[in-house]
């Protein structure tokens, strides 16, 4: 069917945040809103002690950085429109802006995978090559990591912008979420949306996809290395370094998945925005109660300026 003659960009999406429920959206924005304000806090701390403070200036810290930048940056693209929504009824973006939320949201999220994967390399070469791993991740491979998590996003997350863009848009505006998310504003075209469809699967293979399967294989050489540690202590100590990273994987990839098996369904829409916010507030506090060296850093900052009445002596993590 040829469309050039009645089709177009809408001037603006309108957001129908949680369809049925309008009159109590309001009560929905606290939680959103304390966890938003939690991980502006937890993140921005977490990115300047660690600028700051020259003995966490190793790769497990620098990588940690990195993660607590990009949830940083994940919860300021998505939350402030959701709470606007939320408090003000201010249901509608323009296109444009709507195009580069999704881009966005992607790029975060491809970029926010790579670290992670990284952060496995790292504990793998801790543990299972301790005496090379100042001589393997040196600041310049680091730098390069970084790098590459940059442009590993941009090159995976632009074809998405060509791919809507192309699209045509017959009269429906009307998005059921908070936020821009892909295949939401896809199937509001009226058109073949299959060339979209299967990159989007490609790509979720080759990125998300590849990297939990690299992480998983990480873990397995991990765990065969902790196992033929000599001591119960040495194992549960290798073990330990580990957890925080653990729990930070669970937390991104299994709600992911989750979210994509029921964005259909109602209840989808609030557990997808859960999901975009819960792991930016969580995460900094994870690092920060079993991560010692940090913890111990910030109580003894607190103390200093009589915020703080215990003490605790500063341990290797």
């Amino acid at each position: 069917m040829d469309y050039t003659n009645y089709t177009f960009h809408p001037a603006v999406f309108i957001f129908k945040a949680i369809p049925g429920l309008e009159k109590i959206q309001f009560w929905f924005s606290i939680p959103f809103c304390t966890m938003y304000v939690v991980a502006l806090g937890g993140n921005s701390l977490l990115i300047i002690l660690i600028w700051m403070e020259h003995s966490l200036h190793e790769p497990m810290y620098l990588f940690l950085a990195m993660l607590a930048m990009t949830d940083f940056l994940l919860s300021n693209t998505i939350m402030p429109k959701m709470l606007t929504l939320f408090w003000f009824h201010a249901e509608s973006i323009t296109f444009q802006a709507c195009i580069a939320q999704m881009f966005f949201v992607i790029f975060i999220f491809v970029m926010e995978s790579t670290i992670l994967l990284a952060m496995a390399f790292d504990r793998f070469v801790a543990i299972c090559f301790p005496l090379r791993y100042t001589i393997i991740l040196t600041p310049s491979v680091i730098r390069k990591i970084m790098g590459f998590s940059v442009a590993r996003g941009l090159v995976i997350t632009s074809p998405f912008v060509f791919l809507v863009e192309r699209l045509p848009f017959c009269g429906n505006n009307i998005i059921t979420d908070t936020y821009c998310e892909l295949t939401k504003i896809s199937r509001l075209a009226c058109a073949d949306i299959t060339a979209n469809n299967i990159y989007t699967l490609v790509i979720s293979f080759l990125s998300t996809g590849l990297d939990v399967f690299l992480i998983s294989i990480s873990y397995v050489f991990i765990l065969r290395a902790v196992l033929q540690l000599p001591s119960r202590d040495a194992q549960l100590k290798a073990l330990g370094t580990c957890s925080s990273h653990v729990c930070v994987i669970l937390m991104f990839y299994l709600p992911a998945y989750l979210t994509v098996l029921i964005s259909n369904l109602d209840c989808g829409i609030l557990l997808g925005n859960l999901y975009v916010v819960v792991p930016p507030a969580l995460n900094p506090i994870i690092y920060g109660v079993r991560t010692k060296q940090i913890r111990c850093l910030v109580t003894s900052r607190l103390s200093r300026l009589g915020l703080w009445c215990g003490k605790e002596e500063v341990q290797e993590y």
